[in-house]
């Protein structure tokens, strides 16, 4: 098989699946999580899968025919996913290169280059000039801003899920004794050799911030993530320099000037670019070779198999954030074991559908 392709269609599916453990954050509360299902179809015969978690369900309705558009201008063409990138973007500058407009973008970037790896008949770790391995993990599937009595069971069985080496709590109860109350359950249940990470959501104000953090900077937290509105580099310029622990933000960089934007203000000290907001694959290597030449760890935002991969051709490789709010709709869901994600040795980033549950879970926006 050629290693050249053409490409022949895409086809673009809703689903909404349910979640384990709903979201219960400063930005909403979630029991169930909208996807959007990308497959590639090439002349080749090869197909390239990605997916899109785009948080609400309304936004189904505007991405959905972003997505067919920009692969409807592509069809018969080569699958050339950096030059496509380029155009994707240029052909968007009118309404923008962020929100939607590279959302759109990332989902065919990513099934295009998991085409590439499939016909190469490599992993996508491999088909970038990687290897697989275990890959360090920490677990984000719970700790939500729900009851503090409750939060030490669940500390205890997410750490027994895989045992991961890490959890994420999710912090900015209205009093700061409550927050020290979470963070005092959980470390309860998850013991000193679990890495605790917080994330704020951006859920204060800056004045909020400022007070907050600093009555936390003694907690021995492994980060304080977005504490105050992703846009405000200057607060967390801020936040960084005054703080001893390290300041998490990148989540919601819209492509790699914008992390590199953050990394010239010393808006962190960590980064975690979201394939969906970064650019998709050629989005995340261009933002990896910035985080990489400042010398910041880089970290993952959901996506964890595609993450995987690119986690190991990342220069300042941190921690994967893993969540299993996909797998309803995997046919081989990825796992865990003794705290890292295992990369299945599978062409391109190892997903495939389970079509039952694509039907089952199946919407229309």
């Amino acid at each position: 098989m050629t290693d050249a392709l053409t490409l022949r269609s895409v086809t673009v599916r809703a689903v909404v699946v349910p979640l384990r453990r709903p979201v219960v954050s400063k930005v909403g509360l979630f029991r169930d999580w909208p996807m959007i299902l990308i497959d590639l179809m090439t002349e080749e015969g090869v197909v390239g899968c990605s997916y899109l978690e785009p948080y609400l369900r309304q936004s189904i309705r505007y991405l959905v025919p972003a997505i067919r558009d920009l692969a409807a201008a592509r069809v018969g063409k080569p699958v050339r996913p950096i030059d496509d990138f380029q155009q994707g973007r240029k052909s968007l500058n009118l309404v923008g290169n962020e929100g939607m407009a590279m959302i759109a973008v990332s989902g065919l970037d990513m099934a295009a280059w998991d085409a590439l790896a499939k016909a190469a008949n490599r992993p996508l770790a491999e088909f970038l000039g990687g290897s697989l391995a275990p890959v360090p993990t920490y677990n984000s599937n719970g700790l939500w801003l729900t009851d503090v009595a409750g939060l030490a069971a669940e500390a205890g069985a997410l750490v027994a899920e895989g045992g991961t080496k890490g959890l994420k709590l999710r912090l900015g109860r209205d009093r700061l004794a409550d927050d020290l109350r979470a963070i005092e359950a959980v470390r309860s249940a998850a013991g000193p050799d679990v890495s605790l990470m917080v994330d704020f959501n951006q859920g204060m104000s800056f004045g909020d911030a400022l007070h907050r953090c600093h009555a936390l900077d003694g907690q021995q937290l492994y980060w304080l993530e977005e504490p105050i509105a992703y846009d405000n580099l200057a607060g967390h310029s801020q936040l960084a320099r005054e703080l001893a622990t390290p300041v998490q933000l990148g989540e919601n960089f819209y492509g790699p000037r914008a992390l590199a934007q953050a990394v010239a203000m010393g808006a962190a000290d960590f980064v975690m670019p979201d394939l969906m907001r970064i650019g998709g694959v050629t989005g995340w290597l261009r933002a990896a070779a910035i985080a990489g030449a400042a010398g910041l760890p880089m970290s993952s935002h959901l996506y964890p198999e595609f993450s995987a991969h690119l986690l190991r051709v990342t220069e300042s490789a941190h921690w994967l954030e893993w969540q299993d709010w996909a797998n309803p709709v995997l046919a081989e869901p990825f796992a865990l074991a003794n705290g890292d994600l295992v990369i299945p040795e599978r062409p391109g980033a190892g997903i495939a559908w389970d079509e039952t549950a694509v039907r089952c879970y199946a919407c229309d926006g």
